[in-house]
């Protein structure tokens, strides 16, 4: 659901160059070569399995024209792409730090989960370093890392501009936040309206079945 949350966040023109840090299978590119204009989209992978699946998905959608993926990490991404070449970057990170309920260090899905191959701060700092000026960096996260995701944007140059809270009902706390940062951009946020996910037990409102295309 996040990569699904996320892709409906992302705002894209004709022609953008697009890169998906932290791509995992490559759903989130695949996603938005269908609901965006973007000419190009390309997925960074550090795990040559995930990034394995994610080459036969994009295959498998026939979508070799305008999905790329790289197998490579995100803390050398500088090395890999040149710098200021993006129009948007896109991440779902690790939301866990590195001790944070860690049970399987050597598993895919603690490498997807927990802060084990990098850092949030090294996510920022490679799309900080690609992005063109100006160009546009979403993410989706937890609420409860908000001071850290906010205060580490800032100090490299990525202006949190937009968020929207999720929540997975009305009454309940928000379990994950979307934020929209632009590199160079002066202080200002606007706090979108809460995404609430669940109407009644496992039965989705209007706007996440649109989200899915239900």
């Amino acid at each position: 659901m996040d990569a699904v949350l996320l892709s409906g966040f992302v705002k894209a023109a004709k022609g953008d160059l697009l890169l998906d840090l932290g791509t995992g299978t490559g759903i989130l590119p695949i996603l938005l070569a269908a609901k965006t204009p973007c000419a190009h989209l390309t997925g960074l992978e550090i795990q040559p399995e995930s990034a394995d699946m994610a080459q036969r998905s994009v295959r498998l959608n026939h979508l070799e024209e305008r999905v790329e993926i790289v197998c490579g990490d995100i803390r050398r991404a500088g090395e890999l792409f040149p710098l200021s070449s993006f129009d948007l970057i896109t991440s779902n990170p690790p939301y866990m730090t590195e001790s944070h309920g860690l049970t399987n260090p050597l598993g895919a899905k603690a490498i997807a989960r927990h802060e084990l191959c990098c850092t949030f701060a090294d996510v920022v700092r490679a799309a900080a370093s690609l992005l063109k000026p100006g160009g546009h960096f979403f993410l989706v996260h937890r609420p409860f890392r908000l001071p850290e995701l906010m205060t580490t944007m800032s100090e490299m140059h990525l202006e949190p501009k937009r968020m929207r809270l999720v929540y997975p009902y009305a009454d309940r706390e928000p379990t994950m936040v979307l934020l929209e940062a632009i590199r160079g951009a002066k202080p200002r946020m606007n706090v979108e309206k809460p995404l609430i996910l669940f109407e009644d037990q496992d039965v989705y409102t209007q706007e996440v079945k649109d989200l899915y295309g239900f």
